[in-house]
């Protein structure tokens, strides 16, 4: 996974993110990718690179693929979170605190 300018080293795009939950999801129930994207009335290749994380969905994508999961588009965002947070609790519980400059100051942020 190449780093973007904008995005901290380490910090993973909410696409991957988003695309993990949607795969594990649909493989949790044991359904396919063409029986999902036609519940979602999206196209199977669209389905498959958005559970790689190669594409950035809109909220109505989103919505279709969730409820086609049996999902709300609240509970795949919140399952996405949950997956944000665990990785940022185990890293910050397991690195020092760096400081860092900000306006003649110096805080302690976890690097």
């Amino acid at each position: 996974m190449t780093s973007h300018p904008y995005q901290p080293a380490g910090e993973p795009l909410w696409r991957h993110l988003i695309g993990e939950v949607l795969r594990r999801e649909r493989l949790a129930q044991g359904r396919t990718l063409k029986d999902v994207a036609e519940a979602a009335r999206i196209s199977m290749p669209y389905l498959s690179e958005l559970e790689r994380g190669r594409k950035e969905a809109s909220s109505e994508i989103l919505a279709a693929a969730a409820r086609a999961l049996g999902l709300t588009l609240a509970d795949l965002l919140a399952l996405a979170h949950r997956e944000l947070a665990r990785p940022a609790r185990v890293t910050s519980l397991t690195r020092p605190a760096a400081p860092v400059r900000q306006a003649g100051q110096t805080l302690l942020l976890a690097a």
